[in-house]
Parts: C-alpha cells; structure tokens; sequence
C-alpha cells in the first residue's frame, strides 16, 4: 500500500491535501478503504457546515460495518464530491483520486497530522 507523499494523514485514517487558496481536499486512505469493505452508503456534511478537527462530520456504510468519519481539520465545508455519493463504490476503488469526500476551508489544523511515512509506520503496527 503506498500513501501519496504530499499528503498529511490523521490516526483516524483521513487523508488531508496542502491547501489551495485556504481550502484542502479530504479523503479516508486506502487502509481504511480496505478495513471497511466494500462501502455501499456515504453520509458527507453539507456545504456550509462547519466541521472541528478530530470530530464527527459524517459516516461511512460499508457491507462489513458503519464506521464515522472524522474531520482532519476544523473549517468550512466548501464542495462535497458528489460522485461518492452517488457511487460509494470509487471510495475503495480511487481512495487517493475520484474518491475523495469534501473540500474545507481550513481555520485551524492540528499540529498532530502524519507524514506518509509516519502514517505507513503507524498502519503498519
């Protein structure tokens, strides 16, 4: 399994993008992609909501279990992906691309964030 090394990852398993004029792309990695199974349902917040760093903003159904989803950061919901919504199914299959689940704007990131390497060394314990 290979992480993307321009991005930063939560011990929650999220994967955050560097921020393009204020706002980053979230997504879950590949390792949770596979823990969870075949995702059938994605529960996304809305554009809008704002959302707290290591909180709840969200959920994903998967033919194993309901597992949350957490925000990496605090900020505002700019864009969901439409697409998952509508096919939950390119969350396992393009975790890192077409995969992806909302756009925030961030105000605060949290200083505890993993490199690809830290995020490959935690999985792999």
């Amino acid at each position: 399994m290979s992480n993307p090394q321009q991005l930063r990852y939560s011990k929650e398993h999220e994967w955050l993008s560097d921020a393009e004029d204020g706002v980053s792309t979230v997504g879950i990695t590949e390792h949770a992609a596979n823990a969870l199974g075949d995702v059938v349902f994605v529960q996304l917040p809305e554009v809008g909501d704002t959302v707290t760093a290591g909180e709840e903003c969200g959920e994903l159904e998967s033919t194993k279990s309901v597992s949350e989803l957490y925000s990496p950061v605090s900020g505002e919901i700019t864009e969901i992906n439409q697409d998952v919504v509508d096919e939950p199914g390119l969350v396992n299959s393009a975790p890192f691309e077409g995969g992806w689940l909302f756009k925030v704007r961030v105000t605060d990131e949290p200083a505890d964030l993993l490199s690809a390497d830290e995020y490959t060394a935690y999985t792999a314990g």
